[in-house]
């Protein structure tokens, strides 16, 4: 059963009077208690994807078509005062850099409780006690003292804790993670990734994870989503996509990656197209050995091959 699903969505951004497109028809499907990635190199649509759900969108971008369906209901259309209902404590956000995310000023605890006075209506020690258990529930010791440090005082890691732990507070039932590990060690990424695994399993939360890692996607995620200049080229489950990729792009983004095997790293030649060029086919053509002269006159749609959804003219 799909809790989300985002449907033929078009966004471009408008700037000195020209319209710029950004997404092309990106259609995702996001289950109960799934976590979906999204991968493809930096520009190609990953986080405006995901914001366009929580409509947290920069204000030169405009939403062509499409919907964006959770509860029956499409949250395009919503007024603002029922997003801002729906936002954090239905779908909530863990951003990219823990550090800036949380405000120097105030302390952990007050900033936390506002979130639980907000959405959970709880004020007072019923509100303290539900933060010191969601404090508890991310592995922050000393859970009750750590209430009255302020941010500076806590590492990335602990910092990306208390933001986790925002969205526990809320109860919500998808979480949106853009990137969750990129300011953070390697040692500190794997106990984060743990920990929104453990989250998933044990509240049957569904997750969008946004990463540009390959090695985290297959450890954690069940469906992967390739992007690329706007478009999804390839969904597939994520056992699938790592020992059968289909699309071009992701098969040469596979061979990118580090193999003790051999020495010699290969690339992919070419650059991704800038969101100001304009393209009559397949976006990744001049990029791909496999192109054909029609790859350049016709935008390949979507079809199924074995459990996968692959844009390519190879499979027509």
């Amino acid at each position: 059963m799909n809790i989300l699903e985002i449907k033929n969505l078009n966004l471009s951004f408008l700037s000195n009077g020209m319209s710029y497109q950004a997404l092309y028809n990106v259609n995702l499907a996001l289950k109960k208690g799934e976590m979906l990635a999204i991968v493809g190199e930096s520009g190609c649509g990953k986080t405006i994807t995901a914001m366009s759900v929580l409509r947290l969108l920069p204000s030169n971008a405009e939403i062509m078509s499409g919907s964006v369906i959770y509860n029956n209901q499409n949250l395009l259309q919503l007024k603002n005062e029922e997003m801002r209902k729906i936002r954090g404590k239905e779908i909530a956000l863990i951003p990219q850099d823990p550090m800036t995310s949380l405000n120097p000023l105030f302390t952990i605890g007050s900033q936390l409780l506002e979130v639980i006075e907000i959405h959970q209506r709880k004020k007072g020690s019923e509100a303290e006690k539900i933060a010191v258990e969601v404090l508890e529930q991310v592995k922050i010791p000393n859970a009750k003292e750590r209430l009255k440090a302020y941010p500076h005082e806590f590492s990335g890691g602990m910092r990306q804790r208390v933001i986790i732990a925002m969205a526990l507070a809320c109860k919500s039932k998808i979480i949106i993670a853009d990137e969750p590990t990129t300011a953070l060690d390697v040692t500190v990424q794997a106990q984060i990734m743990k920990l929104i695994k453990e989250i998933q399993r044990e509240f049957l939360t569904s997750f969008i994870f946004i990463s540009h890692d390959f090695s985290l996607v297959y450890e954690t995620a069940e469906r992967t989503a390739v992007m690329y200049a706007g478009h999804i080229v390839e969904n597939s489950p994520s056992d699938e996509l790592f020992k059968n990729p289909k699309h071009p792009y992701t098969q040469a983004l596979l061979k990118t990656l580090p193999d003790f095997k051999t020495i010699k790293l290969e690339s992919i030649e070419g650059q991704p197209p800038s969101i100001k060029d304009t393209f009559t086919g397949c976006p990744f053509a001049p990029r791909c050995k496999y192109c054909m002269d029609i790859c350049s006159k016709k935008m390949p749609e979507c079809l199924s091959v074995n459990n996968s959804c692959v844009s390519c003219l190879l499979y027509k």
